[in-house]
């Protein structure tokens, strides 16, 4: 019960967090207008994204793009979720990296319902050299997530490595040199 306490938060965190921000955007700042925070650095914009990750798929017709991302996002919650109830208890990592990739895909689900497009407003970039697709709050949790569930991986491997198999006795001395 309290693992899924603990799922339900940081969902429910995500998506809150996220859905706020979108709406203050929405509500403060008209369509495709920024604001400077960092020269040369950092924006506050209004996009919306009608493809999927850094506007891929953005030139398909949306009679066709809408329902394949909302399926592909619905696939995505739904095989998330399944991992979510596969992990066991105290690998409160992967509780956690599992529920920020459901709460980033659940928020920018709801926007590909109500808008058939999502919300983006956090522009990264360096001079005109560099810059990174606009992004959300949603997307910062699964890119999160991911970066953590790669660290979880990393650590489990050492651990692994550090084990002696079974039945092999530790205090024996290696066979080689």
């Amino acid at each position: 019960m309290k693992k899924y306490l603990f799922v339900a938060s940081v969902i429910a965190a995500v998506v809150g967090l996220d859905q706020l921000t979108k709406f203050l955007i929405c509500s403060n700042l008209p369509l495709h207008q920024q604001i400077e925070v960092f020269h040369n650095f950092f924006h506050i914009v209004h996009v919306r994204n009608p493809g999927i990750a850094f506007g891929l798929l953005t030139e398909a017709g949306s009679r066709y793009r809408i329902p394949m991302l909302i399926l592909i996002s619905g696939v995505a919650v739904f095989i998330v979720g399944y991992f979510l109830t596969m992990i066991k208890e105290g690998s409160r990592l992967q509780l956690l990296c599992f529920s920020l990739l459901l709460g980033g895909a659940v928020g920018n689900l709801i926007d590909r319902f109500r808008l058939g497009a999502v919300i983006d407003f956090l522009d990264v970039h360096w001079y005109s050299s560099f810059h990174w697709p606009a992004f959300n709050v949603a997307d910062s949790a699964i890119t999160i997530g991911i970066c953590l569930l790669a660290l979880d991986m990393l650590l489990d491997m050492k651990r692994k490595k550090q084990q002696p198999a079974a039945g092999e006795n530790s205090n024996r001395a290696p066979d080689h040199f």
